[in-house]
């Protein structure tokens, strides 16, 4: 029998109606079989909110299609991921064409006519062997990249990459940055001022004058090792055991190799003498024309081995000359000569003085071979 019972108010359920906005109760059901009671219009809009429930395993297999804003959102990424690799892939190879052409440029100059640049020097007396025309056209591009590595690089295992017997070198490349600062040349607009053969017989070897753009003016050598031209760091900075005025002020030991500027005290006056008065002075890297902290006076014999190397060289430096026959002028202060010696600091207790006890060479060159011809011991006086 049929229930005609009237609808419990437990069993209706609250409805918004979306064409007139009144709230109205009615049976839970079919949303086509309802009515609003106040406008008696069907209260949807047609918009079915409610999704139709998902079949199980819906959620493995559906692939899920971005809104159009959110694709375009990940094309745009897309586009910056690349564009942003493209930039540095190009950063990358602006950097090696600017090395690249850095090297390229700092020779420019020395491949231009003389007269319309600051390249290769002309020679004065006798010209270049087309044998050394050919060896330091060959080795230039490797010089400079040598060169431009070198004082690009921070660190002594960097710096020792580009240098001359690196292994060797190691230990006082170490040594000598802790007692003294690295010097920072900027290797933009740096250029090559001359260049020429160093005829050292036991290597082939290069001598090239660095123009920086600081005012500085660097004298390099550099030697080929292994197919590669690399840098005689010893001479580039000049390397003492310790530090010139350190020495002189009782720091460090008491014994050590330097390389010096010396001088000739009272030439004239002391010529018929049998002693030579040399003064020493440290270098100042990058001014060669200038001194640093000068020694107390040194007498040396002149018929020893050091005083006839000392004398061959200051009677080559008097002539205009250089040694192992370079072609191009040095930059040492006038009537200075470079040495490499060995000096030896006595403190009595009393008062502190200086004694030198070997002249290793009258050049920064690492060879211990003179450079200059030195006469023999019993040479007749007009020849020596």
């Amino acid at each position: 029998m049929p229930n005609d019972s009237p609808v419990s108010a437990a069993s209706l359920f609250w409805f918004h109606c979306g064409r007139c906005g009144s709230l109205f109760q009615s049976q839970p059901g079919e949303s086509e079989e309802r009515t609003c009671s106040h406008c008696g219009s069907k209260p949807s809009l047609g918009l079915d909110a409610t999704p139709a429930p998902a079949s199980p395993g819906a959620f493995q297999t559906a692939v899920v299609e971005p809104h159009a804003g959110d694709r375009k959102r990940v094309t745009q990424r897309k586009h910056k991921s690349s564009y942003l690799v493209f930039k540095l892939a190009a950063i990358w190879i602006l950097v090696l064409g600017g090395i690249v052409f850095g090297v390229r440029f700092i020779w420019h100059d020395q491949e231009a006519p003389a007269s319309e640049s600051t390249g290769f020097t002309p020679k004065k007396s006798g010209a270049y062997t087309q044998e050394d025309s050919d060896l330091i056209n060959g080795a230039k591009e490797g010089i400079g990249k040598n060169f431009i590595g070198f004082i690009s690089s921070t660190g002594a295992e960097q710096h020792n990459q580009f240098v001359f017997s690196p292994i060797a070198t190691a230990g006082r490349m170490a040594r000598f940055y802790n007692l003294n600062p690295v010097v920072k040349i900027n290797p933009s607009g740096i250029v090559a001022k001359n260049t020429t053969i160093i005829h050292i017989p036991d290597r082939r070897a290069i001598e090239v004058d660095w123009a920086p753009s600081d005012g500085r003016m660097l004298d390099t050598a550099f030697y080929e090792e292994n197919g590669e031209w690399r840098l005689d760091w010893d001479h580039y900075v000049r390397y003492s055991d310790y530090p010139w005025p350190l020495f002189l002020s009782d720091k460090g030991d008491s014994e050590g190799e330097f390389r010096l500027l010396a001088r000739e005290r009272l030439a004239e006056e002391r010529r018929s003498t049998d002693t030579l008065s040399l003064i020493l002075y440290a270098p100042r890297f990058g001014y060669g024309d200038t001194t640093g902290q000068q020694s107390p006076e040194f007498n040396v014999r002149r018929a020893s081995p050091d005083g006839r190397l000392l004398e061959a060289a200051f009677k080559l430096q008097r002539a205009g000359k250089r040694p192992f026959d370079m072609k191009i002028t040095g930059t040492n202060p006038e009537e200075l000569i470079r040495v490499r010696l060995k000096v030896r600091r006595i403190d009595d207790g009393e008062a502190r003085h200086f004694e030198i006890t070997k002249v290793i060479a009258c050049h920064w060159y690492s060879t211990d071979l003179p450079g200059v011809e030195v006469p023999r011991e019993d040479a007749p006086a007009g020849q020596k």
